[in-house]
C-alpha cells in the first residue's frame, strides 16, 4: 500500500455483554484484529469484548481497538494492549 491509496473505513457491529454495539476500523487493522484472535484462541467477539472491558470508558472503541492491534504488533502489552500515559490514568482513577 502507498500513501496515496485511500483507506477503505467500514462499519462493525458486535454485542458486547448483552448490547450491541458498532465501531469504524480500516480493512487493516479489522484483518490484524481478527488474526490475533485466532493466534489468542479466542473468538473476535471476545477479543473486542476484552479490549472494550481494558479501555474503562476513556476514548472510543474504534480508537482502543486500532491501539490494541499496534501496540500488539509492537509487541508491547499485548494482553491489553491499553497503557495510558501517566495524564489519562490520572483522569481514569479519579473517574473511577
Amino acid at each position: 500500500m502507498t500513501i496515496t491509496e485511500p483507506l477503505l473505513i467500514h462499519k462493525h457491529s458486535a454485542t458486547l455483554h448483552g448490547h450491541r454495539t458498532s465501531f469504524s476500523l480500516e480493512d487493516e487493522f479489522w484483518c490484524e484484529l481478527k488474526a490475533i484472535a485466532k493466534e489468542r484462541g479466542m473468538s473476535l467477539a471476545g477479543l473486542i469484548t476484552e479490549i472494550d472491558d481494558q479501555r474503562g470508558g476513556l476514548g472510543n472503541l474504534s480508537s482502543s481497538l486500532r491501539l490494541y492491534v499496534l501496540r500488539y504488533l509492537k509487541g508491547s502489552t499485548p494482553e491489553t494492549g491499553n497503557d495510558m500515559p501517566g495524564d489519562v490514568e490520572h483522569i481514569a482513577k479519579a473517574r473511577a
